[in-house]
């Protein structure tokens, strides 16, 4: 059975239908119907129900999705035991953070390129809350708190962040002193998240209000310059601006709690040798302290 074929399937059944699917491989929408029906036509049996709106898996399909992905993911731990020492091969997806990813991420999927040249590596941007499995992702890079999940997660490096307003903002509303004091101030914030602050050895929990509010943290960043109110951001988003004076650190005796950096992965499969290069270029990146922040906990 063409393996192709079969990958094609998955990804046909995952995105939800034929130009999704074909995006996401980038190959033309005719490659990747006639994949479909020549594996069809090997089954003796239909596997999509097609009309002028898309198509759909059938009973059957749906059945043949399952047994399919686990083969090509059988086939594909099995590529990496033959594979010369070294050489990665085949297609790999990353959904990273766009406030992050650029800057830190973006080097380090380059430089995986450059060692493995035969690796087509495809990393999407956006500092929204991606579904990694139905947007058929290898992996995602994920910053902050991670709340439970099915997900497979592995701890790459730490984050760190900063409390931070306009000067102008300081003169005209003053500064927190303690966690309990945001209350009572303009947060600028990414959507609904909560702080947490470090007193001492005890995490202090805060849920801020605010009528500005950016999914991006740059946005954030600028809102701060503009004296809307304190953020909490990256300290690689704002290092500049502090040794400028443009915005000062504030409420340093309660440090915002250290978040992490995190690959994760759907579950159900070993790691394959593509994900374990990937995870160990970035923990050799993000190992040490590193000063790129704490955005929103995801």
């Amino acid at each position: 059975m063409d393996i192709e074929a079969l990958e094609t399937f998955v990804e046909v059944a995952d995105a939800g239908g034929v130009s999704p699917a074909a995006l996401r491989l980038g190959l033309s929408k005719s490659i990747v119907s006639r994949r479909l029906i020549r594996l069809e036509t090997e089954l003796g049996i239909q596997l999509l129900s097609r009309s002028t709106r898309g198509a759909s898996l059938t009973e059957a399909g749906t059945t043949f999705r399952d047994y399919a992905a686990r083969a090509c993911a059988e086939i594909e731990t099995a590529k990496d035991m033959i594979l010369p020492t070294g050489e990665l091969r085949g297609r790999l997806r990353i959904a990273a953070p766009l406030s992050f990813g650029p800057t830190h991420l973006a080097p380090v999927f380059a430089e995986l390129g450059r060692r493995h040249p035969r690796l087509h590596i495809q990393s999407c941007y956006s500092d929204r809350l991606v579904d990694i499995i139905s947007g058929g992702y290898d992996c995602a890079i994920r910053l902050g708190y991670l709340q439970d999940s099915s997900l497979i997660a592995r701890r790459v490096g730490p984050i760190l962040g900063k409390l931070v307003a306009s000067p102008e903002y300081v003169e005209a509303h003053g500064a927190p002193e303690d966690p309990a004091d945001i209350q009572a101030h303009e947060a600028l914030l990414q959507g609904t998240e909560s702080w947490q602050f470090m007193d001492a050895e005890r995490i202090v929990t805060v849920r801020p209000q605010g009528k500005f509010k950016a999914d991006n943290g740059m946005a954030l960043v600028a809102a701060a310059l503009a004296g809307l109110g304190i953020a909490m951001v990256p300290e690689g988003l704002i290092e500049e601006h502090v040794a400028a004076g443009a915005l000062v650190p504030i409420m340093q005796r309660y440090p915002v709690r250290e978040a992490g950096i995190f690959v994760v992965r759907p579950p159900g499969q070993p790691p394959t040798r593509k994900m374990r290069v990937l995870t160990d270029m970035l923990i050799e990146c993000f190992s040490e302290r590193t000063k790129i922040g704490n955005p929103k906990p995801t």
